[in-house]
């Protein structure tokens, strides 16, 4: 993976988003690159046992049978530096002891630009006493926060969460980011789309309404650009990392909603009323949107909410795929216009991408 190699896979996607998306006479893309190396927060591993070693492996599939073929991983330059430093030395740790090598099936890793790191490991069999002191004792050899799981079984050692800074605009803020919960995988591009979409926000005297908001991702920064913000986000482990995210920046303009968005266009068009809402405080008729900003799950966004955000004046979308991007902007299109179109590239030598729209009312 070179850097040559790099420049010609974002060149083909460049090419790729702009063929996909010329019938919509988008502006001028804005493109956002990555590192060629060292981008990712997280990586997970099989890990595959012979009759006298073990290792990371992957799997490749290939032919019309889709036959796995395992690939065997001894370092990983996509990842970011402190987990290939961790790799090997964990891994020869686990095999030096029984206890801890004994069907072991997956590791997970998760760090963060702070300097935290959060590794998970998974087995085929039941942990007992004496394996949860080894795990302790490797959690505390190689400063690490562990987590242990096995079939209705989970060991925490230390916490089931790392703290990452990002660095948005002047200001950096905290994010609390759980084992098992979505984010951003790249985080120096992440910090580009917080940036990005702050800038096409400006500044507004009226509210914002954020649906699918995750931990909070988005909503922190763009709290500063808008008289107070309503996310809505159905996940509990998501509502709970957003809500001590803002307690912890110490924002007061924001208000979560444990609603998902189709149960949000019913509440907010009167046809279905929450308790949820009422236990949060919120009133959603006390709000004077101006716009409405969404980073859906690849899936795309519902007819029902397409139908709702034409009503509000700007729309600022995050996607994580362009089909549905497409296909939603093909309804989005015929009450607003097109202004800002950007490509992040989270994902380097894959056919993701992530695009940024902002559209404002015709």
């Amino acid at each position: 993976m070179t850097t040559h190699a790099y420049q010609q896979q974002l060149n083909a996607k460049v090419e790729r988003i702009q063929k996909q998306f010329a019938t919509f006479q988008t502006p001028e893309l804005e493109l956002f690159d990555s590192t060629a190396e060292n981008f990712r927060m997280r990586a997970e591993f099989r890990i595959w046992h012979t009759e006298d070693d073990m290792f990371y492996a992957m799997f490749n599939r290939s032919g019309e049978d889709q036959h796995k073929k395992v690939i065997r991983i001894d370092e990983f330059p996509i990842a970011d530096q402190a987990i290939n430093q961790l790799m090997p030395k964990l891994l020869a740790a686990m095999k030096a002891n029984p206890l801890l090598s004994k069907r072991l099936f997956e590791i997970h890793f998760l760090c963060s630009l702070k300097g935290e790191m959060l590794v998970t490991i998974i087995y085929h069999r039941q942990l007992d006493a004496d394996w949860e002191a080894a795990a302790k004792q490797l959690a505390l050899d190689f400063n690490i926060k562990l987590i242990g799981r096995s079939r209705k079984q989970k060991f925490v050692f230390s916490d089931e969460y790392i703290l990452e800074t990002l660095q948005v605009e002047d200001q950096q803020y905290t994010y609390k980011q759980f084992e098992n919960s979505f984010t951003q995988p790249n985080a120096r591009v992440c910090e580009k789309m917080l940036d990005w979409a702050c800038q096409v926000a400006g500044q507004s005297e009226q509210d914002l309404l954020e649906l699918y908001c995750g931990n909070g991702n988005f909503t922190l920064p763009l709290s500063k650009h808008y008289r107070s913000v309503l996310a809505t986000e159905l996940a509990k482990s998501s509502v709970y990392a957003a809500q001590w995210n803002i307690e912890h920046n110490q924002i007061d303009n924001i208000k979560i909603a444990r609603l998902s968005a189709e149960e949000f266009t019913q509440a907010y068009r009167a046809e279905r009323e929450f308790r949820r809402l009422q236990e949060a405080g919120i009133d959603i008729q006390a709000y004077d949107f101006d716009t409405i900003f969404v980073d859906p799950p690849r899936a795309g966004i519902d007819e029902q909410t397409l139908a709702l955000m034409q009503n509000f004046k700007r729309i600022i979308y995050i996607s994580c795929n362009p089909d549905t991007l497409h296909d939603n902007l093909t309804q989005l299109t015929k009450s607003h216009a097109i202004q800002r179109f950007a490509l992040f590239d989270q994902f380097p030598f894959t056919h993701h991408v992530e695009c940024g729209v902002l559209l404002e009312k015709v």
